[in-house]
């Protein structure tokens, strides 16, 4: 058989079910091979299109999503998704074909060093020079974006070495598991956290990654302490539960602020530092910090732990839980009442354009509690983050670590293939819309379903809302959009313009029932900004 052969039938082994990506002279062998594969592939219409999908598919199957360009321009193009992932702990792996060995060590047509570019965007990064090393590279890779933490793995493919001939077998898969917890930490974990006055939780993502979400609200309810996590870990404790806070992540203050203030022991389970930095949670440097994970914790002069316990969450909270003395203290109840006093404002408000609020609202309202919102980047998200309810994790995709505009769309169609029984909707600004929009005609060519609902201000909302809060004014941030209604049209897709503030509701609950792609342009009215910013600057704690 040939290398390309032997590389699918080594994907095959891993449990790929999609690639996404672009097709190329340089990968003619391997998507030749694809065709007698079990393998979908997935072609889309921009290369960071395909490694947004393999990002979000990873997040919402913990498997590695596997995006494929070809070499050069097809590579850069994978840069930006593949650190999105890398950086947000979701598993890929992305894959560029490359010129031949022959012309590698000189100036040659479209060659770039691939394995030099990709080495500091993800855990690992290598260059297949072999047939007989393909079983063995393809493993690691899988093994490495697999594991904890999470992250991406690239693979380059030379064409040379592709079309070579070559008999051997993939490797046997063999998942790792985390460790268990030393039961000298965890003894000593059990004590702190029994000692403490005042204890607060802070939920990373590390939680979604371990599946931990049960554990982790039993921990609670049980030992009666509340619980705040970060944006990308919403749902990890179901809003509904007596103990959950709501999320953090605002550079600013807010009600879930005020209970780490108040707090004397920090527990922070399956968090990772570029979600939320310390030095925002924590300025003081006073508080005891425990540190509850797979893995150690990363050194910082604000998260200065006392104590890592450090293996399988699950075990981890289960043992601690049972050592140790449940807390009665409900002080921090009144930061609940305070932010759900203020998600229901808003709900019969008819104002237009539609406030921020009013939109997650109708948007929470239509969906139901197991479907899927992936939302991009921008002044939305941050509205999205704090005010959307979740009562599952991975039910709102947040891309918090590397943060990057345009996954939104691309990373519903995603989505969607890895959850076909839910609804998806992709929130997303005007900006970050138009940056990956042309995935529209792959989710209409493939028969995806997904929901669209753009935040329409004509701006890059949140550059301005930042600049207005600095500078008391703005710089190049206008521009003008085509109509999205037309446009949504000219993809053969469903659009629909939000006139009046009450046509939202409908339009949203239409939009999910359709079999097709829907966009949804709605005007929203960013005046809320500014005014949140001056209502948390003046916040004072409700405990």
């Amino acid at each position: 058989m040939k290398a390309a052969e032997l590389f699918i039938r080594s994907l095959e082994n891993e449990g790929v079910e999609y690639i996404f990506g672009i097709p190329g002279e340089e990968n003619l062998d391997v998507m030749d091979a694809l065709l007698d594969s079990k393998i979908r592939f997935i072609t889309t219409r921009h290369e960071q299109g395909a490694a947004f999908m393999a990002d979000v598919y990873g997040r919402l199957t913990g498997r590695a999503g596997v995006c494929l360009a070809t070499l050069g321009p097809g590579a850069t193009n994978l840069i930006t998704g593949v650190a999105d992932a890398n950086m947000d702990h979701a598993p890929l792996v992305a894959i560029a074909g490359q010129a031949s060995t022959s012309r590698l060590h000189k100036e040659s047509h479209q060659v770039l060093d691939l394995e030099a570019m990709f080495l500091p965007i993800t855990k690992y990064a290598t260059r297949i020079l072999s047939p007989d090393v393909i079983p063995e590279i393809v493993r690691k890779a899988f093994k490495v974006a697999q594991t904890e933490k999470m992250g991406a793995c690239f693979i380059e493919f030379p064409e040379n070495i592709a079309e070579m001939d070559i008999e051997d077998a993939p490797l046997r898969v063999k998942h790792a598991t985390p460790p268990e917890p030393a039961a000298e930490q965890v003894k000593r974990a059990a004590e702190i956290i029994s000692n403490a006055q005042n204890p607060i939780i802070l939920a990373g993502n590390g939680i979604v990654r371990a599946k931990a979400s049960s554990a982790l609200a039993d921990f609670s309810e049980n030992l009666g302490i509340p619980v705040a996590n970060t944006f990308m870990a919403k749902g990890v404790i179901p809003f509904r539960h007596p103990m959950a806070l709501g999320s953090v992540g605002l550079q600013s203050n807010d009600y879930a602020n005020c209970g780490f203030a108040s707090a004397d022991v920090i527990i922070c389970i399956g968090y990772d530092m570029v979600e939320y930095h310390p030095y925002l949670w924590h300025p003081s440097r006073d508080r005891t910090i425990i540190h509850i994970d797979t893995t150690h914790a990363e050194v910082d002069a604000y998260y200065s732990v006392v104590l890592g316990v450090i293996g399988n969450i699950n075990h981890s909270l289960d043992r601690i839980a049972a050592l140790t003395t449940p807390h009665h203290n409900k002080t921090m109840r009144t930061l609940r009442d305070s932010l759900i006093d203020e998600m229901n404002q808003h709900r019969d408000d008819v104002e237009f354009p539609v406030k921020p609020q009013k939109i997650i609202w109708d948007l929470r309202t239509a969906m139901d509690l197991e479907d899927i919102v992936i939302c991009d980047v921008g002044a939305h998200k941050m509205w999205m983050s704090r005010m959307f309810r979740c009562e599952h994790p991975n039910t709102c995709i947040i891309s918090n670590g590397f943060a990057s505009m345009g996954i939104a769309v691309p990373g519903a169609i995603a989505a969607k293939l890895a959850n076909p029984e839910r609804k998806v909707v992709a929130v997303t600004g005007d900006a970050g819309f138009l940056m990956n929009s042309q995935e529209i005609e792959t989710a209409m060519r493939l028969n995806i379903p997904i929901v669209i609902l753009v935040w329409n201000d004509a701006s890059y909302g949140l550059i301005e809302w930042k600049q207005q809060t600095q500078f008391g004014r703005s710089s190049n941030v206008k521009f003008t959009n085509p109509d999205f209604v037309q446009y949504a049209h000219s993809f053969g897709a469903e659009g629909v313009r939000i006139e009046y503030t009450e046509q939202l509701m409908p339009a949203l609950r239409d939009a999910l029932a359709r079999d097709t792609v829907t966009i949804i342009d709605c005007p929203v009215d960013y005046r809320e900004n500014l005014k949140l910013t001056e209502a948390l600057g003046q916040l004072t704690s409700p405990i």
